[in-house]
């Protein structure tokens, strides 16, 4: 078992940090919904995360933190996307992983917002963000069909973690020993599960906006739960659910720590970044 404690320059170090936010929302997004499961009531999403840790000891520092660390998984998913960190290579998969890549680092950079708001006091602003961005895009030239392009990516994206939990090897990035490893696995593909089966009922929710046009219609992982538990035994799934998703908070904890990350130094990276706008125009 190889640790890095320190990483071995700055984009390492931001990366690190960013797993470990994620991981830390994510955590308690799998609380919540077990909570939800046991005692009844709502099971949230990362917004609501954010908000049940800003009222506990140290809120706003503590969410100031998640901010930062979010903000910097935002950088990290951008390196991985632009310079192939990763070395997934040009083919179509490869170019498939990193394009959702640069879609995860936009959608973190909204998340890494909304808590630095709650960090500084600043509140949400209101309205729920699925629904927002999707009545906008309704409206556009296009529109319907460009929310139905995204709900097949983030249905796509559900089936991709839905293999990777099922047949694919989601400790082969991290630095660990046979024996860790025996203990780790289970815990990443039941949060790889979890996930997926979120990005599916989530990416089923914008098909259903596009085809009746409806913003109402576009709901994001809190509804998600809702669907869950409004099933037969849904106080079973429910609890599956959350317990899937602390999996997967715990498992951004052990990524933080002991996954392999070949970051790149940061002139590469302006090098990489010039060399894509070159070949955009």
């Amino acid at each position: 078992m190889t640790p890095f404690p320190g990483g071995r320059n700055a984009i390492e170090r931001i990366a690190r940090f960013g797993y470990g936010a994620r991981g830390a929302v994510y955590g308690v997004v799998g609380a919540l919904a077990l909570l939800a499961a046991l005692q009844g009531g709502r099971a949230g999403d990362s917004r609501d995360a954010l908000r049940t840790v800003l009222v506990g000891p140290f809120g706003a520092v503590l969410v100031g933190l998640i901010a930062l660390g979010l903000a910097g998984f935002a950088l990290w998913r951008l390196v991985e996307g632009v310079t192939d960190a990763d070395r997934r290579g040009t083919g179509a998969k490869g170019l498939a992983v990193r394009g959702a890549h640069l879609v995860s680092a936009a959608l973190y950079v909204g998340l890494a917002a909304t808590a630095a708001s709650l960090s500084l006091g600043l509140g949400f602003g209101g309205g729920d963000g699925t629904r927002d961005w999707t009545a906008w895009l309704l409206a556009k030239p296009f529109g319907r069909w460009l929310v139905a392009l995204a709900g097949l990516a983030v249905v796509g994206g559900g089936l991709a973690f839905l293999v990777k939990a099922w047949r694919g090897n989601v400790t082969e990035r991290l630095a660990l020993d046979a024996a860790a490893c025996r203990w780790a696995d289970p815990l990443g593909r039941f949060g790889y599960a979890a996930r997926g089966v979120a990005f599916l009922i989530v990416g089923g929710f914008l098909v259903a906006a596009a085809w009746h046009q409806r913003s109402a219609e576009a709901k994001g992982l809190a509804q998600a739960f809702a669907l869950l538990r409004d099933q037969p035994y849904g106080a079973v799934l429910l609890a599956l659910a959350g317990a899937g998703h602390a999996a997967f908070g715990a498992f951004g904890l052990i990524q933080a720590r002991y996954r392999r990350i070949d970051a790149p130094d940061i002139d590469r990276v302006d090098d990489a970044a010039r060399a894509a706008v070159r070949g955009m125009t």
